[in-house]
């Protein structure tokens, strides 16, 4: 029985070894401290205790060194902790430029998973070793939390955000996918594969039954929803164009209809594009009147994710022409009357 236990799950990925050597670190200091403390504190009642009731202890006046000692080592062991603690933190946070990106969607209770190629999964995740991942995260519904305990990675996953955790697998093999986050009466059914592979046999994979990539996607939905009436990217546009934008800094000159003072920039990413999607007004392009209607309710959030893969990959010149045949954004917008327009 004992044969099976683990203290701690496989290391399978990169940044798996820094984060067990900070904890080890942090229990081992921790535990020292704690006994050494106890001992104290048993060994100074005996020896300080009252001997009888005439007793009357020496006074004691303090060491100075003694004190400089106590205060300046614990504070040198808090630096060791914070200083590792930021390194560890950083390399969990920030991923390479150069990692392949994934895109999961959690809903009760499952998580759905797209690749860039176009393959799609349900509680299962396939990446190559040795190659950085990035996976951009959002929910349909409630809080979740996306945990793969043998790379050490978590993320919490929200309703109407997106955030993104990345590893680098080290070893090929099946490792557990959990949400860690209550989200629910079958919270507990949550749980999916992360499968690690051979570069070879993740290409042969992502080649078998891999549909149309993400952005192709994406580029259907931006014509078919005629985002390119007011996005024509040339003189005529009615609206600013999206050619190149993708994490640029883009002029605005309104918040939430508020006028606010010239200069005023943000970062176009992908967060930035959804809420200019869902609410047009939130951040209105500099030069640009806000006439763009809302798209809530009329995408789904795998939809919004093809979209953003598209406009991601926009470049100079890219822009798809209007097919005249279907509908404008205002006649797809009228046959939602409960839906608002911005």
């Amino acid at each position: 029985m004992f044969e099976e236990f683990k203290w701690l799950p496989d290391q399978a990925s990169t940044v798996a070894p820094e984060v067990d050597m900070l904890m080890l670190f942090i229990v081992v200091v921790t535990v020292f401290i704690t006994a050494l403390v106890t001992v104290l504190t048993l060994g100074f009642a005996v020896a300080f205790r009252r001997k009888s009731e005439s007793y009357i202890p020496a006074p004691w006046f303090g060491c100075i060194p003694l004190e400089i000692g106590w205060t300046l080592i614990p504070v040198g062991i808090c630096l060791v902790m914070f200083s590792w603690g930021v390194k560890v933190y950083s390399n969990i946070v920030i991923p390479p430029a150069d990692a392949m990106e994934i895109y999961a969607v959690g809903r009760q209770w499952m998580w759905k998973i797209q690749h860039p190629e176009g393959q799609r999964e349900i509680n299962a995740l396939h990446v190559p070793i040795g190659r950085p991942v990035k996976v951009t995260l959002t929910s349909e519904d409630v809080i979740h939390c996306f945990s793969i305990p043998a790379f050490r990675v978590k993320q919490d996953v929200v309703p109407g955000r997106y955030s993104s955790l990345w590893f680098q697998a080290t070893k090929a093999g099946t490792y557990q996918l959990f949400c860690s986050e209550y989200c629910g009466t079958e919270h507990s059914r949550m749980i999916g594969k992360v499968i690690v592979m051979e570069e070879a046999d993740y290409q042969k994979w992502l080649s078998e039954g891999a549909e149309s990539g993400q952005a192709l996607q994406g580029r259907k939905l931006y014509t078919k929803l005629q985002c390119v009436t007011c996005h024509t990217g040339n003189a005529e546009a009615k609206a600013p164009n999206l050619e190149g934008i993708y994490r640029k800094h883009i002029p605005i000159s309104h918040i939430d209809g508020v006028k606010i003072k010239d200069g005023t920039k943000v970062f176009a990413d992908d967060s930035y594009i959804r809420e200019s999607i869902l609410y047009p007004n939130a951040k209105v392009a500099a030069g640009w009147e806000s006439i763009m209607p809302t798209y809530q309710g009329l995408v789904t959030e795998e939809e919004l994710l093809q979209v953003i893969a598209y406009i991601k990959a926009l470049n100079q010149g890219q822009t798809p022409p209007r097919t005249e045949e279907t509908p404008t954004p205002a006649t797809i917008q009228n046959k939602n009357p409960n839906k608002e327009v911005n």
